[in-house]
């Protein structure tokens, strides 16, 4: 069983902040609420985090200032501001300070989602390219020099196809959500990246067929699922 990532969440709209949390636990984190900067501090210090989402401006201690102190702690710890501000000025001290993304209100919870999933990926590594070879029924991806291999064929793919065919060994026998793949390789979920995406299933739906236990499904309204017979242990 995987565990749980933890985020520190530093927000002073008491509803806004309870309606993240519930929203982000439901997504299947840990989430922890704070109300101002200096809880945020005191709650950074005290705990382990994987990534931090503050608010710029709160009581006692601005988010901008708890990001720096945040920074001379852990200089790697992901952090994404969260502010009503959209002034480019606000947003480069952001940057500035450490910020790995900024998301200005309003914003759907959606797409706070995504933009930690992505972030995660990117900056910490991510969990699903932390296996670097990947057995989908009779074929060998290795991701790393991006090589699919049955028997005596190997592929080289494009590295589209290799991320793409990542994100699905990753979520093996499972839903990859559309939008969740969009983000997390095209980074923008528009019509032209979706028609994109549609053609690099085609061409891993192609390089698969030699194994007739393995197939990319369609998943009306939702996404795509790499079936194979592979069992985990």
């Amino acid at each position: 069983m995987e565990e749980k990532l933890n985020i520190l969440l530093c927000e002073d709209d008491e509803n806004l902040g309870m309606l993240l949390r519930e929203y982000l636990q439901a997504k299947g984190y840990n989430a922890e609420l704070c109300p101002d900067g200096e809880a945020g501090y005191e709650a950074f210090i005290a705990r382990k985090f994987d990534i931090c989402v503050f608010d710029v401006m709160m009581p006692k201690k601005d988010g901008l200032t708890l990001a720096q102190e945040v920074r001379a702690v852990n200089s790697e710890v992901p952090i994404v501001f969260l502010t009503a501000k959209n002034l480019k000025d606000d947003i480069l001290e952001g940057f500035k300070v450490g910020a790995d993304d900024y998301i200005t209100k309003p914003f759907s919870m959606e797409e706070l989602t995504f933009r930690i999933e992505a972030i995660l990926r990117r900056v910490n590594g991510k969990k699903n390219h932390e296996m670097s070879v990947y057995d989908i029924g009779g074929y060998v991806f290795d991701t790393k020099k991006q090589l699919l291999s049955i028997g005596a064929d190997t592929v080289k793919l494009t590295t589209k196809e290799s991320e793409l065919l990542a994100l699905l060994c990753s979520h093996k026998n499972d839903i990859l959500q559309r939008d969740y793949a969009l983000k997390a390789i095209w980074v923008d979920d528009n019509y032209f990246n979706a028609r994109s995406m549609d053609v690099y299933i085609t061409k891993l739906r192609k390089h698969l067929k030699k194994d007739p236990n393995v197939e990319i499904i369609n998943i009306h309204g939702k996404g795509y699922k790499l079936v194979t017979p592979d069992v985990e242990g």
